[in-house]
């Protein structure tokens, strides 16, 4: 599958993913913002409520007490005579009549009870039945009469109350009025009523800001939503009260209600993770798929070269028609040897990295003094070097040079570096290696510098990748597999070392390796 198709696959789902995420997270704050708004207009419609029976329960308490007082002066009369008020007129009438008396001496009537009977045996049948009517309808305005008497008096003990409430109750400082811990009862049973069952807190106090009560486990928590109501609004505004509530829990009572949302965004979130992790290994399989294909090309045209030339050796030995001399036999013997030395150099590196990179490979480590095996490998090494028109400096500076290392692979190591050297020069110039040691805190450090051809930035990252190859035009023009640096990185890993390269493209290329030193004492 083609790098473009794969990016445009990846793009559509990942701006899918990232679509549905957008949803899911504008749908949590839109139900948040919807339960806040549900949560505010009930905080609001419990404190309005609360308030009023505040009011109503200090009006109560008023016209209880004023309707005692008015009982205890309240007085009856009771009286008997006949309906027409003449003697012996066949009929009597019995009247109860109750009334109060004001504080100023007004008298209110309360109601009046008038029961009327007459004498049936005295008239006859048809005089009875009109007689009875008679006293049905005297029977009814009676009625209509002693409601009306009573509305009269109802309305004058009322009018006594809101007089007294108007003049002594609103005198009365805001901490007398007002029964907190019934205030407390009051908001605890109107926000449940209006489905909120979470702690609150909350304070009393004047129009002017004079705080006059707070609850005994006030908190600050959650006072940035604070709600707010006057009490006695209808008072003048030197006497009104205000309440003031918050809720130390409120933006947990909002998160429940959106809570069940908290898996499906988990989900989401994990897919599109999986979705970019399947991505990368994609990517990473295409590319490394690309380096195994660039390693074979590369195999098979450094393997054609030494079995090519062991080919022509055995037919140059085998045809009859050439003259075999001693000198000829010892140098086709020689060709097939060397050869064969570098097929199966070849083959062993692969193998080497196969085994290593499973761990099956035993270190055969013991003491040895790094600034000795510089110098040596430095030159054997001149040799190479010098063919190119250039030299090999060594620059010896290390104090603590002893490092329990494995001799031969740490000899190849550095060889590996140096070769590379050699293989990235630049082709119209001689090349120069510096070679240096020194001592840093309790490590030994040894660099590889060299005026080559350098890395670009882009690659530096990838050089120690296996089957990783600098490209410089032509892919077989540096002869390789792409397994010496993946190598030498596995080698100092597994002295527990460390090694970084710096490199600026056609200036040349430093690589450091820093190995702890054995400490003599």
């Amino acid at each position: 599958m083609k790098k473009r198709t794969i990016w445009t696959i990846a793009t559509i789902m990942g701006l899918s993913f990232m679509g549905l995420l957008f949803l899911q997270l504008s749908y949590i704050q839109e139900m948040a913002d919807m339960k806040k708004e549900q949560f505010d207009e009930s905080v609001n419609r419990s404190l309005y409520q609360a308030s009023r029976n505040l009011e109503l329960n200090e009006t109560l308490r008023f016209l209880e007490k004023d309707v005692k007082e008015t009982e205890r002066r309240s007085f009856s009369q009771d009286s008997v005579g006949t309906r027409s008020g003449k003697p012996n007129d066949g009929t009597f009438q019995q009247s109860h009549q109750y009334s109060t008396v004001g504080k100023d001496g007004t008298v209110y009537s309360s109601f009046e009870l008038k029961t009327i009977a007459t004498k049936p045996s005295s008239m006859p049948k048809a005089m009875i039945l009109k007689t009875d009517k008679n006293s049905i309808s005297e029977a009814s305005r009676s009625l209509q009469e002693i409601v009306k008497n009573r509305y009269v008096y109802q309305k004058a003990l009322l009018d006594e109350v809101v007089y007294s409430i108007l003049y002594s109750a609103s005198d009365k400082p805001l901490k007398e009025r007002i029964n907190f811990k019934l205030l407390d009862q009051d908001l605890k049973a109107e926000l449940m009523n209006n489905g909120i069952n979470i702690p609150y807190h909350f304070t009393v106090s004047t129009q002017d800001g004079r705080e006059v009560y707070r609850c005994p486990d006030y908190t600050d928590d959650g006072e940035e939503y604070t709600y707010s109501q006057v009490l006695f609004r209808n008072d003048p505004q030197s006497k009104m009260g205000v309440v003031r509530i918050h809720f130390p829990d409120m933006n947990s009572y909002i998160f429940s209600s959106v809570r069940f949302m908290i898996p499906s965004i988990i989900f989401t979130l994990v897919l599109l993770l999986t979705f970019i992790f399947t991505i990368v290994v994609i990517f990473r399989s295409k590319r490394y798929s690309e380096i195994k294909n660039d390693f074979i090309n590369n195999m098979t045209h450094e393997l054609k070269t030494p079995i090519a030339s062991i080919s022509l050796a055995a037919q140059m030995l085998n045809d009859k028609s050439v003259t075999k001399s001693e000198s000829m036999m010892e140098h086709l013997s020689g060709v097939i040897s060397d050869e064969s030395k570098r097929l199966r150099f070849l083959v062993e590196k692969v193998l080497q990295m196969s085994m290593y990179e499973r761990k099956k490979a035993v270190l055969k480590k013991r003491d040895i003094d790094i600034n000795e095996m510089v110098e040596s490998i430095g030159n054997s090494f001149s040799l190479r070097v010098e063919h190119t028109g250039g030299k090999v400096y060594t620059e010896i500076e290390a104090i603590d040079s002893t490092i329990y290392v494995d001799e031969m692979h740490f000899q190849n190591v550095i060889f590996n570096l140096l070769d590379n050297a050699v293989k990235y020069r630049k082709p119209d110039q001689p090349l120069n290696v510096y070679i240096k040691t020194w001592n840093e805190g309790k490590k030994v450090c040894v660099s590889i510098k060299d005026n080559g051809i350098g890395i670009k930035k882009d690659n530096l990252k990838k050089v120690f990748d296996k089957f990783f190859r600098v490209h410089t035009g032509n892919v077989h023009d540096v002869k390789g597999f792409g397994l010496g640096l993946s190598y030498v990185k596995k080698m100092v890993d597994l002295h527990e070392g460390e090694i970084h390269v710096d490199s600026e493209f056609g200036e040349g290329t430093v690589f450091t390796i820093k190995i702890p030193f054995m400490d003599q004492d």
